[in-house]
């Protein structure tokens, strides 16, 4: 069976012909996630993403998974979960009648055992609103084991989402886990009590607290305005994108930011964040992820309604080899390397049919990444993306967050006190330096 939603997952999943022989009815009611998945990727049994055989999915809310680790502070992937519930707060850019989430085990050394899950809009800290909370299925059961290297998605929940609403999702995972895939810098806090609480309004029982996420990968939704619609915009790139610098659970990253100047302007739209703090073009790291040229193809070319890429990365592949915070320095990248790096994304991007907005490098001076050699560097990959075409379009966010009497430092009233991260504010200015026509 050819169809575009196995088409865009084409990279990720393996129905196995036996599932799909059985899956029609359901199909058609809730575009049910097959429960036969394979080591390698997601499962959809959703007939169409375009809305011509099924419900038109689109991508709400989104964050990248990475592999256990613990370099900037302590969290809970290494040793996973053990009779644990896990309650997560996200905030989704664009609305819908209904929603379902995925779940990943991407990098996870044992298959994974959801035992129940819930949805809810968002009350405060961990409570839910009463009355809204959905029991989620997977192909109509509430348990569901995710192997090794899998990712899933749950069946529709008929909960009306709107855009920039907050949703909390609640995992119970009764047994032990084994350590977690997750993504380590959320900006936001995420909750854990012991025993199953997956449906508990009141939040009394989460004691404790961590600022990642854990299996949850993404959230999608259907129904509402612009079901057919493909317009979705993905963010992607290192800890700038990721939303380091910004205030804690206030949604002030860069992409957050965008979203709501393209609400504000009548023009509303998915944004979703794939950054992840750290991350490299070329290189691989323990500590950050896989590089952009590996994880950009399960990331951003499987996310369903989305029509343009931000692609903004680099400066971590330039200043990785100069110093060994929080791990070793990585192997040294030339502006040459930096740049075939670019291409390829870019040429995936155009292969499936969507716009690659280019992304100047914002300023290091004063940070752990200023040197001379460095620098060097920063301004021929600057110059390149400002020059040579390779784009649909660029942001000159080099220059929107850059000192004027200074343009090697980023203006002090937008640093977030490192010399390379911005603040809420500065984050505000990087959004504003969109061209929303070229989105």
């Amino acid at each position: 069976m050819h169809t575009s939603n196995s088409l865009r997952r084409a990279t990720l999943a393996l129905v196995t012909t036996a599932a799909l022989a059985l899956a029609p009815a359901a199909l058609a009611d809730t575009a049910r996630t097959d429960s036969a998945l394979s080591a390698t990727g997601r499962t959809d049994s959703a007939l169409s993403a375009t809305g011509h055989h099924g419900p038109a999915w689109r991508a709400a809310w989104a964050a990248s998974p990475q592999s256990p680790t613990a370099p900037l502070g302590p969290n809970w992937s290494q040793q996973g979960f053990d009779n644990h519930t896990v309650r997560q707060v996200v905030r989704v850019t664009t609305g819908g009648s209904r929603a379902r989430i995925e779940l990943t085990n991407r990098y996870g050394s044992t298959p994974l055992r959801i035992t129940g899950a819930t949805v809810a809009r968002t009350a405060e800290g961990s409570a839910i609103r009463p009355g809204s909370v959905r029991h989620l299925r997977f192909d109509g059961r509430p348990s569901v084991t995710i192997p090794v290297g899998g990712t899933l998605l749950s069946d529709a929940a008929n909960l009306p989402v709107e855009a920039f609403g907050s949703l909390t999702v609640t995992l119970y995972l009764a047994g032990g886990t084994g350590p977690a895939t997750f993504h380590h810098f959320a900006s936001a806090t995420s909750y854990r009590a012991t025993g199953d609480h997956r449906a508990d309004p009141a939040g009394a029982a989460f004691t404790e607290t961590s600022a990642s996420w854990y299996y949850l990968s993404g959230v999608e939704v259907t129904g509402g305005h612009g079901t057919a619609r493909r317009n979705g915009v993905v963010t992607f790139g290192d800890s700038i994108t990721d939303g380091v610098g910004s205030t804690q659970d206030a949604d002030h990253r860069y992409p957050d930011e965008l979203a709501e100047r393209l609400a504000a302007a009548g023009r509303p739209r998915a944004v979703l964040n794939h950054g992840i703090a750290g991350n490299q073009v070329v290189n691989d790291t323990t500590w950050a992820g896989e590089k952009a040229l590996t994880r950009f193809r399960q990331d951003v070319l499987t996310e369903p309604g989305v029509r343009t890429v931000v692609l903004f990365e680099g400066i971590n592949d330039i200043g990785g080899s100069t110093v060994d915070f929080p791990a070793a320095p990585t192997p040294d990248v030339s502006v040459d390397r930096l740049i075939a790096g670019h291409r390829t994304l870019i040429r995936e991007a155009h292969a499936k049919g969507l716009k690659v907005i280019g992304a100047t490098l914002t300023p290091v001076k004063g940070s752990f990444y200023d040197t001379p050699a460095n620098e060097a560097k920063r301004d021929a990959f600057n110059d390149w993306v400002r020059t040579s075409g390779a784009y649909d379009a660029i942001v000159d966010l080099d220059r929107a967050v850059a000192d004027p009497s200074d343009p090697d430092r980023i203006l002090p009233a937008y640093d977030s006190g490192d010399g390379l991260h911005p603040n809420d504010a500065g984050y505000t200015a990087m959004a504003q330096a969109m061209d929303l026509d070229e989105l």
